[in-house]
């Protein structure tokens, strides 16, 4: 109990502060567009308690803390996706829905959440090389995540990669990116272990022995230590943050590229074990440790949103500028088909990393020692 207390209690908070940050985009904008909320949630299902304010908006905590939603007048449900039967509402409410607003304030109310996550991270980060300094991290193993490639590939930890392909590696950084470049190539990296220099050739892809697939992939599966840091004043911070944020960004977005168009392996794609174990170590780290993965968690945050997706913010964006340009709104029909295939995707690719989870995890095992 104690083990689930650990993992999960940094996560759950965690969590809960970018969901907010996230939600309170949406409703900044929507409010400021003249859209009503109705509800503003932390976590789903049952409510555990709340309160009404004054503009008769509910803000509540409820009982599954792993997301959030803002919930606006005239919506069928928080996803924004359709319009509810609006025909009892008078004519001052039905101009405070959103789906009253041009397609234009809806692009805005849709793209004000992921923003105020790349906000975040930028302030974040800025307070982060303000307090701490920027962060140099060497490109020492700490931990080696069980059954990746790191682990495959007799990597041990306290390994210092020196070299990448004959490409001197100063940070971790650097050789997080060279990492990312390296799916379906076999790269050899020179190590330095234990006083010894030790030269590997690491496969980043696998070939089905049966179909002769091949499956590429561009993870390692290492973590770096604690880093150091060097401080700065307050307004040279700005563009040290805004350049660590917009690397952190590109890093995080060819992450999402390689994923989707196959060049890294599904194998990758972790879920809330994933993170929770990361929450976990964060917190163990200290606060700087902690306030780096929030910025991180953040960013992947706003990425994810803004995939042209149904039911995420760039599923509404894609369609409101669809609206735009065809000059009138796809039937309700076709609304509602298209938000169903959304969310039976975005639920398909839940489930199945949290199956990589309990595979990566061994918790099929754990769970049959116990028996």
């Amino acid at each position: 109990m104690s083990w689930v207390i650990a993992t999960f209690l940094p996560f759950v908070i965690i969590l809960t502060i970018l969901v907010f940050v996230h939600e309170m985009g949406h409703f900044l904008v929507a409010r400021r567009n003249g859209v009503k909320v109705t509800v503003f949630s932390i976590g789903f299902g049952p409510e555990l308690f709340g309160w009404t304010d004054r503009h008769q908006t509910r803000w509540r905590f409820s009982l599954i803390p792993l997301g959030g939603y803002v919930k606006m007048l005239g919506d069928a449900d928080p996803s924004s996706a359709r319009a509810a039967d609006n025909s009892e509402l008078t004519e001052e409410e039905k101009n405070q829905t959103l789906h009253s607003k041009t397609p234009l304030q809806q692009i805005a109310v849709a793209a004000a959440g992921p923003a105020a996550n790349i906000l975040f991270a930028i302030v974040a980060l800025w307070a982060l090389i303000v307090i701490k300094g920027v962060p140099f991290i060497s490109p020492v193993i700490h931990k080696i995540e069980p059954g990746m490639l790191a682990e495959k590939s007799g990597l041990q930890v306290e390994d210092k990669i020196l070299k990448v392909d004959s490409q001197i590696i100063e940070d971790f950084q650097q050789l997080r990116r060279i990492i990312g470049q390296s799916a379906g190539k076999d790269v050899s990296f020179e190590i330095e272990r234990s006083g010894a220099v030790v030269h590997k050739t690491i496969s980043f892809y696998e070939v089905d022995p049966v179909t002769q697939e091949k499956k590429s992939f561009a993870r390692l599966g290492i973590m770096p230590g604690e880093p150091e840091y060097i401080r700065h004043n307050p307004i040279m911070a700005i563009g040290y943050g805004l350049s660590l944020c917009w690397d952190l960004t590109v890093e995080t977005f060819s992450g999402l590229v390689r994923l989707v168009t196959g060049k890294s392996s599904s194998s990758e794609l972790g879920g809330i074990l994933s993170i929770g174990d990361m929450a976990a170590q964060s917190t163990k780290n200290g606060l700087t440790s902690v306030i780096w993965l929030m910025s991180l968690l953040s960013i992947n945050l706003a990425l994810i949103n803004l995939l042209p997706i149904p039911v995420l913010d760039g599923g509404h964006i894609f369609l409101s500028s669809l609206e735009i340009i065809r000059g009138k709104p796809l039937s309700a029909k076709a609304q509602e088909l298209i938000f169903l295939a959304g969310f039976l995707l975005v639920a398909g690719v839940m489930l199945f990393a949290t199956w990589n989870d309990l595979l990566r995890y061994k918790v099929f095992q754990i769970i049959k020692s116990w028996f």
